[in-house]
């Protein structure tokens, strides 16, 4: 006998990072070239010292640590979020506009919980973060793909053209997933203004805000008074201080909004971790000039991906920024079939645009996204050297 199966779930993908290292299984890895692994964009090293004494610290004299707490999130972190966000972005945002999550993609599943149900529509600009994808999927929630063509900058008025009375929110995430690229002030004013004409929410998902390579707030959002009758923001705290294994994300939208979201939250997880939040508070008091230092390698790495790609005969660099590269490949191979051959054949592992467009689609087939945050620059000058001698 088969248990049931709920149809929504049997529809959705699997996950794209877990699939592609089920590709390795079986490979033997030549002493020479071992594998390099650009598939996943999430630090590999722990926080920094001094964060994980104040995170055993905490765990060894702070006892509220170790029971629930509030379900929306520390009071203490939600107005050093306020506080420092308003700085920020030259806004107002209250802590009682903040809520705590278990991740971004946690902020992301209880926000779009409180927006969509079965039958509704979100707009998505490809290539789309798989994750969001995969949860409307679950939801029996339409993902309507907005293409971005190859510069990755998704167009308001192609988005217009999308809207209809099922549709209940426009997703964008700037630095972007997997694209890289960072959205200007006037592309998110534009679709802020859309979303407002048509009554939806514009959900931004800044996970990649503290690599920006701007300087200055990417953006004017918050300045209007009355952001929060149509912004939704996202963040993680996973990137900026390796804290991927404690699960601590952000949402900061109506204090309307957050009563809803608690109610998924409560029935999810009950509250945040506690000691993830402790080590994000202490973190953002402290580690300003340690996020700094991270930013300026990753910008250092970007840059040597960059001139790579200007160097690599035949390959189009479509995007490049935070963790990311996102590429289109010369061959007369779709892009899933030759990732599978680039693991075997040049010792990389790295992601098909196959996992971040529609099925089916053209463009997908021809591009890749490369993870390059936890490779250097020696590191990432041996993935063009592998690149320029493939062979198809």
């Amino acid at each position: 006998m088969t248990l049931p199966l709920n149809p929504a779930m049997q529809a959705t993908e699997a996950p794209p990072v877990m699939e592609a290292r089920r590709w390795l299984q079986g490979v033997v890895f030549p002493a020479d070239r071992p594998l390099i692994n650009i598939s996943q964009a999430a630090p590999v090293d722990p926080p920094p010292l001094a964060l994980r004494k104040a995170i055993a610290d905490a765990a060894l004299t702070d006892d509220a640590a170790h029971l629930y707490g509030p379900v929306l999130g520390l009071q203490a972190l939600r107005d050093e979020i306020a506080a420092q966000w308003s700085g920020a972005y030259g806004g107002q945002i209250g802590a009682d506009q903040v809520a705590i999550t278990q991740g971004c993609n946690q902020a992301f599943t209880a926000v779009m919980s409180t927006l969509a149900g079965a039958g509704d529509e979100v707009i998505l600009p490809t290539p789309w973060y798989f994750n969001h994808k995969m949860w409307l999927d679950m939801q029996a929630v339409t993902a309507v793909p907005l293409e971005t063509g190859d510069g990755l900058i998704p167009d308001a008025a192609a988005a217009a053209a999308l809207i209809t009375p099922k549709t209940r929110a426009i997703v964008l995430v700037s630095p972007n997933n997997p694209g890289g690229v960072e959205y200007p002030a006037a592309t998110l004013a534009a679709f802020r203004d859309l979303a407002r004409a048509h009554g939806l929410a514009l959900i931004v998902d800044e996970t990649y805000r503290d690599f920006d390579s701007r300087t200055g707030r990417p953006h004017d959002l918050f300045t209007d008074p009355r952001w929060d009758e149509v912004l939704i923001q996202l963040y993680s705290f996973s990137k900026a201080y390796r804290l991927t294994g404690h699960r601590v994300g952000a949402i900061v939208a109506s204090t309307a909004r957050l009563a809803e979201v608690e109610k998924f939250l409560d029935t999810v997880a009950i509250c945040p971790s506690q000691l993830g939040q402790i080590a994000a508070l202490w973190g953002m008091r402290n580690l300003s000039q340690w996020v700094a230092g991270e930013r300026a390698e990753i910008l250092a790495r970007r840059q040597a991906m960059v001139a790579g790609f200007e160097q690599l005969q035949g390959w189009k660099l479509l995007g490049c920024g935070a963790y990311f590269a996102y590429v289109e490949h010369p061959y007369n191979v779709p892009s899933d079939a030759l990732c599978k051959r680039f693991v075997s054949e040049l010792s990389l592992l790295m992601l098909p645009g196959t996992m971040f467009q529609p099925p089916g689609s053209a463009a997908g087939a021809r591009q890749i996204r490369i993870a390059f945050a936890n490779v250097d620059t020696a590191g990432i000058a041996e993935v063009f050297r592998r690149l320029a001698s493939f062979h198809p």
